[in-house]
């Protein structure tokens, strides 16, 4: 046996054991009397720590679920006392990994503005030899990332130092970066980036990371990075407004995704484009009925500033598809009307090349990090038409709004780029299994296991 995680070795691990009610029947007398009286009957989702003779913990019995996953453990890594603990060594190695992966994830709490709190004591888990353990610290660490950036406040996480995070994750793993800030913008012409974010006292930016060998397999995923939202002119109330800081949540995805592709080292070419701004109101703020030129060189006209993340993304994405890349993904926390269609905890994808989206959906089942596809539907796209520019950025019907939203951003992919869209939530309305409430990692790891997928075939 070798740690997972640097724990001190001063005690024997206390083994994790699953039962279903048929194995726990044949457990000694002494256990079934104390699970009888505990009421744990072998059930999935229930735990029984069984005392010894000497009042020590001498096993934890957990209820045997339908299946194991991720999220299995996710609630007993702060819910059991602060022991050792390790898992049965006849469990496979893969599904071990995800269990301790679960496990690390259920230990994160946010706590940089917290006094007190952060030292409490955790339990620790071992596992046998042979489990990727490489993998789990580098998904434990991209995840912790894009938490944490989701997580801090505007007043911490503007375009500024969302860039300096970008930076130190360039710095940490030998990337290259380069940044174009405030009217640089309109000189290299990202024009809707400019128009989102120029309102703001900190100014709009577009990042742009390259990392890996040239001859990689070039991928490139873009993310949008809406530090705050409040909806510009077309102000939200303040009860939508009030959870925006997550507005940036695409940007923290790929951000997460180059900490973990970069931390095991795939041998990809690897660039990520964020857009930085924060929509915010001014004298200089763009209005309803503004027609703003692109990078790609037709026009938008602004029905609603609120539908700020699609422009920012389209000069990006067509920044993205001008050069031969194997695939383009962004992700973004793009509209309300993903999260009625399939509620906050599963992510929408869209793809113009169905064998992508089947990689990805099958990515993200296997690493239990599942997202579902809606259709880029062709017809709904005369909905973006405009009588005095060539593309407004709302739609003519108050429905299917996903869909047009992505209709929109497809305007800026050229047919021949392999393109995926992900509109997510990136924030956890309530506390699972390894999933607590707040800023969260969704299809972060499902990407990055269809990138290892694809360059292995």
């Amino acid at each position: 046996m070798q740690p997972l995680f640097a724990v001190p070795m001063s005690q024997t691990p206390i083994s994790l054991v699953f039962v279903d009610e048929a194995q726990l029947a044949h457990q000694p007398e002494a256990v079934r009397t104390w699970c009888e009286v505990s009421g744990f009957k072998g059930k999935g989702g229930s735990h029984c720590v069984i005392p010894g003779a000497d009042g020590a913990i001498a096993q934890v019995l957990i209820g045997q679920p339908e299946s194991l996953d991720t999220w299995t453990l996710g609630k007993l890594s702060t819910t059991l006392p602060a022991q050792i603990y390790a898992l049965d060594s006849a469990i496979e190695a893969e599904v071990t990994a995800k269990l301790c992966l679960g496990w690390k994830l259920g230990q994160y709490s946010f706590d940089r503005y917290k006094k007190s709190g952060a030292d409490k004591p955790l339990p620790e888990l071992v596992v046998p030899d042979g489990v990727d353990t490489a993998y789990i610290d580098a998904a434990v660490a991209a995840t912790t990332l894009t938490r944490d950036l989701i997580n801090t406040p505007v007043n911490d996480m503007g375009p500024t130092q969302l860039e300096a995070a970008a930076q130190q994750l360039a710095d940490e793993h030998g990337a290259e970066i380069s940044v174009i800030v405030g009217d640089d913008l309109l000189e290299q012409n990202y024009p809707m980036v400019h128009a989102v974010g120029r309102a703001s006292v900190d100014a709009p930016r577009v990042i742009d990371l390259h990392w890996g060998p040239a001859e990689g397999h070039k991928i490139t995923l873009v993310g949008k990075g809406v530090c705050f939202d409040t909806g510009g002119l077309n102000i939200k109330p303040g009860g939508s407004m009030k959870a925006m800081k997550k507005d940036m949540g695409g940007s923290a995805q790929v951000l997460g995704a180059a900490k973990l592709i970069m931390q095991l080292g795939l041998p990809v070419r690897l660039r990520v484009l964020v857009g930085a701004v924060e929509n915010s109101i001014a004298g200089n703020a763009m209005r309803p009925s503004d027609i703003l030129q692109t990078r790609k060189g037709i026009t938008v006209e602004v029905g609603n500033t609120d539908a700020e993340g699609r422009l920012v993304l389209g000069d990006i994405l067509w920044e993205a598809a001008s050069e031969e890349t194997e695939l383009v993904v962004d992700f973004a926390t793009l509209t309300g009307a993903a999260r009625v269609a399939l509620g906050t905890e599963l992510p929408v994808l869209f793809a113009n090349h169905q064998e992508s989206a089947t990689a990805m959906l099958a990515a993200g089942e296997a690493v239990d990090d599942a997202l579902w596809q809606l259709p880029l539907y062709k017809p709904y796209r005369s909905m973006l038409d405009c009588k005095v520019a060539d593309l407004s950025n709302i739609s003519s019907s108050r429905f299917g709004g996903a869909i047009t939203a992505a209709l929109f951003l497809q305007e800026f992919v050229k047919p021949e780029t392999n393109w995926m869209h992900v509109d997510l939530m990136a924030w956890n309305m309530r506390s699972l299994p390894g999933r607590p409430e707040g800023g969260e990692a969704m299809a972060m790891r499902a990407v990055v296991k269809m990138i290892r997928d694809r360059i292995s075939s």
